[in-house]
């Protein structure tokens, strides 16, 4: 017996909950759209489909004159049409998550934080167990917190240490499990307890390092952005307070600046180093011809420039473990004619070959930035220790001190106006940078026609202005008066 219900679906939506019947049951569809008749009174799809159609019919508004109605046979999607659905979907939430990401490391490297970040993996989150990666390896030994190399295999040398899980509403406390296994050469492994309630497999999660212990940020879910704007969160809370911490001495030193500013004061020699050395001076900092930094880590200069695509450092091979053994090699094997010379000048990235055949490829296992020559022959290494100390060399924390000049009675005065700070690179983001070819190298490699001279310009390792960001910490400018 039929029994009308008051409420009932259209056609469309019927078709949709069959097509899902139909793979939840085993089922044909024709069943599933039987069994559906059913439940609402019906004993076959036809009579429902009927009733159905009669109804839209009825709910449909009455058509204006001047508006023609074109009734349509209703489209059934088909199995391939939700899986292109869902692949859609599927791709814009992996976008979305990707430029987070991306968002949420600018914003970590703008604070100066070195991190590094990894993957859990679905095996990973099931067993307990998570490869310690080159870039945590290299991010450890950066802060001094744990050397794999140094460390014995098996249970009873592993070394636990206090970790903690963050997100904007609660801070988790959890274990760091840092172990070398037995097996497998004792590739180093890493674990984090309740980290599966924290993350989902595939998700980008950052480590930091603060007092001895690691912290945690999920940085597939999290917006740090609006969490520094969150008085309430507690990512916030940490971020300010490991800033803090790490800001202590260039504290300090703008104090004693801003002491200096109150008013002016002579310049104790003549000449384009006046201001240099009478700021040290008087900053009690004595004179050496040292290249190590002026103040407790923290260099003092007076100027500095940019470009679009700029220079990071140079730097050669370490031609000791290199194929090539001086870079004149190198320019003979694949150099080119031009003009009256022979040069090797192109750019080198991890993301393809150049007209040389040329390329980068990073080999995390050995930690080494490796050049090859059509992906068959080896040309020249850099151990990723050798470019992240080269770069940490050539871009000091520095304090960028401007200051009025004004000659009264015969001798030089120095007003103090503002400074610029500006702070050391994030070492362990670099051999990420080169990996996903943001950061690559220029060969300049030329033997003089006239002379047959060989001379190299570079290596040079640049990156564009644009993406500066990934690498460094805003530059942050205080006025002195």
């Amino acid at each position: 017996m039929t029994n009308h219900n008051t409420t009932q679906p259209t056609i469309s939506r019927v078709k949709q909950r069959a097509k899902k019947l139909k793979k939840e049951c085993n089922i044909s569809h024709s069943e599933a759209l039987l069994l559906i008749s059913n439940e609402h009174g019906f004993s076959d799809w036809k009579s429902f489909q009927e009733e159905l159609k009669n109804n839209e019919q009825a709910k449909a508004p009455t058509p204006q004159p001047s508006i023609t109605f074109v009734e349509y046979d209703d489209v059934e999607m088909s199995d391939d049409d939700y899986k292109m659905l869902d692949q859609e979907r599927e791709a814009e939430l992996a976008e979305g998550i990707k430029k987070r990401v991306a968002n949420n490391k600018r914003q970590l490297t703008k604070l100066g934080i070195e991190f590094s970040v990894f993957e859990p993996t679905i095996t990973g989150l099931k067993k307990s167990i998570l490869d310690a990666t080159q870039q945590v390896r290299v991010h450890f030994e950066l802060e001094g917190f744990h050397y794999y190399w140094e460390q014995g295999q098996g249970p009873e040398y592993k070394v636990m240490k206090d970790a903690y899980l963050l997100s904007d509403d609660e801070v988790t406390k959890s274990k760091a499990s840092l172990y070398r296994p037995k097996t497998k050469q004792g590739d180093p492994r890493i674990w984090f307890r309740k980290l599966p309630s924290y993350s989902t497999p595939g998700d980008q999660v950052a480590i930091i390092i603060k007092d001895d212990a690691t912290y945690l940020i999920n940085l597939s879910i999290v917006v740090i952005e609006e969490s520094l704007s969150n008085d309430k969160s507690h990512i916030k809370t940490f971020l300010e307070s490991f800033v803090t911490q790490h800001n202590t001495i260039a504290k300090e030193l703008l104090d004693k600046l801003k002491e200096l500013a109150k008013s002016p004061f002579s310049a104790l020699r003549i000449g384009d180093t006046a201001i240099g050395f009478t700021l040290e001076e008087k900053l009690g900092i004595a004179a050496n011809s040292s290249k190590l930094p002026d103040y407790k880590g923290i260099e003092l200069k007076s100027g500095r420039g940019n470009k679009t695509r700029t220079t990071l450092f140079a730097q050669v091979a370490d031609w000791s473990i290199s194929p090539c053994k001086k870079s004149a090699e190198i320019l003979n094997k694949y150099g080119y004619e031009r003009d009256d010379d022979f040069k090797l000048y192109c750019t080198i990235t991890t993301q393809r070959e150049n007209p040389q055949g040329l390329s980068f490829i990073y080999d995390q296992t050995k930690d080494q930035l490796q050049e090859w020559y059509n992906k068959t022959d080896l040309v020249a290494v850099w151990p990723g220790a050798l470019l992240r100390k080269r770069l940490k060399e050539k871009h000091a924390e520095t304090f960028w001190v401007e200051a009025k000049s004004e000659v009264v009675n015969g001798v030089e005065q120095f007003q103090l106006l503002k400074v610029t700070h500006t702070k050391s690179p994030i070492l362990s983001q670099l051999l990420p940078l080169i990996q996903s070819g943001v950061v690559t190298m220029d060969h300049l490699i030329k033997r003089n026609g006239q002379n047959n001279r060989v001379s190299e310009k570079g290596p040079l390792f640049k990156i564009n202005k644009r993406d500066l960001e990934l690498l460094f910490p805003k530059p942050i400018t205080y006025s002195l008066i």
